[in-house]
């Protein structure tokens, strides 16, 4: 077994809530679960209103489907609105 992480950072400038910023994270988590069997969560950054860290994970038996699953989310993700994407980093872990 695989476990793939792919960790966004995100820059929510028009955020100047913690409720602004709530709605922006949960359309996008609620877009990326919809269209893919990955789980996301905010993993960091929680009481910052502009700023916020989101990991997904996956789960699989090829490292090769894995990356190509969260790079497949990655892309996705950088074409919603409402944030610019700062940072994505990858892990894989065996299980």
């Amino acid at each position: 077994m695989l476990i793939g992480v792919l960790t966004i950072e995100l820059e929510i400038p028009h955020a100047h809530s913690l409720k602004e910023k709530r709605r922006v994270i949960n359309r996008v988590r609620d877009r990326v679960r919809g269209k893919f069997n990955a789980a996301i969560a905010e993993v960091d950054a929680l009481d910052t209103w502009n700023y916020a860290v989101l990991g997904v994970c996956v789960v699989s038996n090829e490292r090769r489907h894995a990356n190509e699953s969260l790079s497949k989310i990655a892309s996705f993700v950088e074409t919603l609105h409402d944030f610019s994407v700062t940072h994505f980093s990858t892990e894989f872990m065996q299980g």
